[in-house]
């Protein structure tokens, strides 16, 4: 029978709760937020699932802390108007090829509540007001934002989340060839 005792305590509650949010993170990646539990968390951590409980209270608490994430975008009104596609593109591809945290959101956003719910606020605090520094219109934001995240969404579905061969067999440039002119467009574009 394995052993499902946690190791010796991971001492201050700072360790505790990285090693819950690490865990939890890699679960949530691999699993979804439907299968992974606080029990396998718990045990990938090494720590006695009341611990989980204490610190984040339930699973949606969990998930919400270890989904935490800062795009980190770069302020469209301080690039060359032509430039902006290409630059969110970019860093677009560079937060997915290094963040695993973006992969279980993705995961989790398309089939739970509380995820789709944490799709959405990143959508409304961080991407919809970068979308209004550029787009010429503000009224059309909104609509302006949800394209560009309808592809670079689409994009990392198809290339880290559900990995289709001919998706993750492009090159990088390749990507930024083919999809910087469509965000572009859907950015700086009159509207039609």
């Amino acid at each position: 029978m394995p052993d499902t005792q946690p190791s010796a305590p991971l001492g201050r509650s700072g360790t505790t709760r990285a090693a819950i949010l690490d865990a939890a993170r890699e679960r949530f990646a691999a699993d979804g937020y439907e299968r992974a539990t606080i029990r396998a968390i718990a045990k990938d951590a090494r720590i006695d699932p009341s611990m989980v409980m204490r610190y984040y209270g339930s699973k949606e608490g969990l998930f919400a802390a270890a989904v935490a994430v800062d795009l980190k975008l770069p302020d469209p009104a301080a690039l060359p108007r032509h430039e902006v596609g290409r630059v969110l593109v970019t860093h677009f591809l560079s937060l997915w090829e290094r963040n695993e945290v973006l992969t279980a959101l993705l995961r989790v956003g398309a089939t739970n509540q509380a995820g789709a719910e944490r799709l959405h606020g990143i959508f409304r605090e961080q991407l919809l007001p970068a979308v209004r520094r550029v787009c010429p219109d503000p009224e059309q934001a909104p609509a302006r934002a949800a394209l560009v995240a309808g592809q670079l969404l689409g994009l990392a579905l198809t290339r880290y989340v559900l990995r289709l061969p001919p998706a993750v067999a492009l090159a990088r440039e390749e990507v930024v060839a083919w999809l910087a002119p469509t965000v572009q467009r859907y950015l700086t574009a009159p509207a039609p």
